[in-house]
């Protein structure tokens, strides 16, 4: 076989993602390269993207390159990747996961001050509004950018502290100090490199399955079950993390309003079994306990 072309988003992050990828497919005798793709601004198909379905921001370029045949496998952090996914891409694999927490950095002035008096810089939702839940006079300023883009604006601008994942610190080897943050409830999936394919592709797809982690595709399909579930399209404050314990699983997961005044939880132990969708039923108990209505609310203020 050739070489297997692994496609992947042009930051640091995301080509120490594709490498790892690599490695664990040279691990299995299998050659391979990888193709950082850019942009997708002078592809030309035949069908307008959208009747693909292709909605996901830091998604699009690789779906693209995958449909044109010009990589044979993409490389994401899961949490990026809509749960609903275009026309002949799916999920072939989930490598196993290591850091789903989010932490807290703070500027070095800022490192006697308390929760409730820092100035926060995070454009989620979500950590805005787990934030809000317990700090809820706290002021936001919005960051976007890659890690240490974030981190430089850190130390420029006039806020004490940011929010990030602890995986992407850790895969960075950054050595910078931070804080867990108990009261957060991850992104769904966050923590978890994913590898994408064309439906089409099924020798290369049933070759890359071979490195999937199958207990991280247990827990994060109960996570994006529950997610899909719950949004209907809609970004929304919502954390869900399921977690392997001997043969139970725990479920922990939120929906909060975008004040963080109200939240629906769920926290749960149960068996896995393989025919029951327990995303879907978590997500289902939350809409009936004043999420469908949460849900609204949010979509009408966003």
């Amino acid at each position: 076989m050739k070489s297997i072309r692994i496609g992947t988003r042009n930051s640091a992050l995301a080509l120490w993602q594709a490498r790892e990828v690599a490695r664990y497919l040279q691990n299995n005798n299998y050659l391979t390269e990888i193709t950082p793709i850019i942009s997708s601004g002078d592809k030309n198909l035949t069908q307008p993207l959208y009747s693909l379905g292709i909605t996901g921001v830091f998604t699009r370029d690789l779906d693209v390159a995958l449909l044109n045949d010009e990589i044979d496998i993409a490389v994401h952090s899961l949490k990026d990747i809509p749960t609903q996914l275009p026309e002949n891409i799916e999920l072939i694999a989930y490598l196993e996961r290591d850091y789903p927490q989010d932490v807290l950095i703070r500027k070095e002035e800022s490192r006697n001050k308390e929760f409730h008096e820092l100035k926060l810089a995070t454009s989620s939702l979500r950590r805005r509004a787990f934030w809000l839940k317990h700090y809820p006079d706290a002021s936001f300023s919005d960051i976007r950018g890659n890690i240490q883009t974030r981190l430089q604006k850190l130390e420029e601008q006039d806020f004490d502290a940011t929010i990030l994942s602890l995986a992407g610190i850790k895969r960075m080897k950054m050595d910078i100090g931070y804080e867990m943050l108990p009261l957060m409830i991850p992104a769904p999936s966050q923590g978890v490199i994913a590898v994408a394919g064309h439906s089409d592709k099924k020798e290369i797809n049933d070759i890359v399955n071979r490195i999937n982690h199958k207990r991280t595709q247990t827990c994060v399909e109960i996570e994006r079950s529950f997610l899909s579930t719950l949004e209907g399209g809609c970004t929304a404050p919502i954390g869900a993390f399921a977690e392997m314990i001997g043969d139970q699983i725990r479920f922990k997961a939120a929906l909060c309003s975008l004040d963080g005044k109200n939240c629906i939880s769920i926290d749960e132990n149960f068996t896995y079994n393989d025919f029951e969708n327990f995303g879907e039923k978590f997500a289902r108990v939350v809409l009936e306990n004043g999420g469908k209505e949460l849900m609204a609310e949010i979509k009408n203020k966003i």
